[in-house]
């Protein structure tokens, strides 16, 4: 495909049909590509890149795990992790295990894409191969953990079980006596975002949690797509305050936070614009977004980013459709509560919910806890303290009356607690365990 000139909609769709339009969540559609002209702000955030960037394919399918999990593929993924037992439904996951709080247990919601979490060990075990020090001996110095190479052949059978035996693995991660392995699976031959599993070893080579998603998704319709160059522009537009973005409402950029957001047309001149934060890479990918409530594997450019100053990057996803091809969905139409997997959502809707977490460090009475959200709401997180546990609450509340830019993006917020958490198990507002956050994931917001 001849990419001169680049403009948006120059691509033909694959096969003879046109695709049906993609109803992707948070996308209001409106003017040309979608964003209407207006005065730009001087605040406003702007990714610039280092050098040149890929075209990339003409046109890509979107991928979406469809139906319910079933009984069968819980027991195999039972099995591959030394769980005995038959899976129970309760409501809307299956269950086997983990019966008043005692031994092992596996919760896989029905619904595809069939999120499962996995727990060995109840909190508060003197095993010390489940936790970083003994609950009975406090001042116990923690076992080795196993080595990457008994690791990855722990987490192995789990991985198959799923569906992505052939996922890029890192086993890198350390965190006392366990070693996490953390597969990010190819689909259809592209990097996804945001359809990660995570298991982690403990110090005896048995995997003693882990987390992921049990339904494989499918391969949908195929839309042309743009080139690296051409998403960057639309995302940069897309972030402008002075743009409105279709119908109603405006798009604000990345917010600082504490700090107070100035709404459409209240651009303050006087504010210095802040330095570009600068595009290193960019990989042709799938993220997850939500398509009519529905978490889908969409075509998406993932640009690697790196704010000034700072000595980590971060990962930005934007959606890489022609915008010809996308349309609106009405925030109603969503479920409550809202899925909360990682990807881009719609904040048009000033409803408030619970997020994921998805990870956490400790140091000293400092709990910090990190999860995927959007751009366009206000995040606080709370802890309840308990001797076995402590269970901590993310809270989303959307900016009113705005549409959302379709960027996904990793926060942080920390909390104070009454005691140093120990070998306490954190816990989401779900019950779920919330695995340690991999090393270098913590990111400047």
């Amino acid at each position: 495909r001849d990419r001169a000139g680049g403009g948006a909609g120059s691509g033909v769709p694959a096969g003879d049909g046109t695709p049906p339009p993609l109803a992707l969540d948070g996308y209001s559609e409106g003017a040309t590509n979608g964003i209407a002209p207006g005065e730009p702000d001087p605040n406003g955030v702007t990714y610039r890149a280092s050098g040149a960037l890929p075209d990339g394919p003409g046109s890509a399918p979107v991928y979406r795990a469809t139906g319910e999990v079933t009984k069968a593929e819980v027991t195999r993924l039972a099995e591959a992790l030394g769980l005995d037992g038959t899976p129970v439904g309760e409501g809307q996951a299956w269950r086997i295990g983990g019966q008043d709080g005692q031994g092992p247990s596996l919760q896989v919601n029905r619904q595809a894409p069939g999120t499962w979490t996995f727990s060995r060990y109840v909190p508060g075990t003197d095993n010390c191969e489940s936790t970083t020090v003994c609950a009975k001996d406090p001042g116990a110095p923690a076992a080795d953990p196993v080595s990457e190479a008994t690791a990855r052949k722990a987490a192995a059978p789990v991985l198959k079980a799923v569906g992505q035996d052939d996922a890029e693995v890192d086993a890198g991660q350390v965190m006392g006596a366990q070693r996490v392995v953390n597969a990010e699976p190819e689909i259809g031959g592209l990097a996804t975002y945001g359809w990660p599993t995570g298991i982690t070893v403990g110090a005896g080579g048995e995997v003693v949690a882990g987390s992921g998603q049990l339904k494989a998704p499918v391969k949908g319709d195929t839309y042309p797509v743009l080139s690296a160059a051409e998403t960057l522009k639309l995302m940069n537009a897309a972030q402008e305050p002075g743009h409105r973005v279709g119908i109603g409402g405006c798009a604000s950029p990345v917010p600082l936070e504490d700090r107070p957001q100035a709404t459409c047309g209240e651009a303050t001149s006087a504010a210095p614009r802040p330095e570009p934060i600068m595009v290193e890479d960019a990989v042709f990918g799938l993220a997850s977004h939500f398509v009519q409530a529905r978490q889908t594997l969409v075509p998406s450019w993932l640009f690697e980013v790196r704010t000034p100053g700072a000595e980590d990057g971060f990962t930005v996803t934007y959606p890489a459709v022609d915008p010809k091809y996308l349309t609106s969905t009405t925030p109603s139409a969503q479920p409550s509560p809202r899925p909360s997997a990682p990807g881009d959502e719609p904040t048009s809707a000033p409803t408030t919910r619970d997020v994921r977490v998805e990870g956490y460090t400790a140091e000293g009475r400092e709990l910090t806890v990190s999860f995927t959200g959007g751009v366009c709401a206000d995040y606080e997180a709370k802890a309840t303290e308990t001797a076995d546990r402590v269970t901590v609450t993310v809270t989303e509340t959307p900016w009113k009356d705005k549409v959302c830019i379709l960027i996904a993006k990793v926060h942080h917020r920390t909390v104070q607690l009454d005691e140093p958490l120990g070998d306490r198990k954190v816990v989401g507002s779900d019950g779920k365990g919330i695995p340690l956050e991999k090393p270098g994931a913590r990111l400047p917001e």
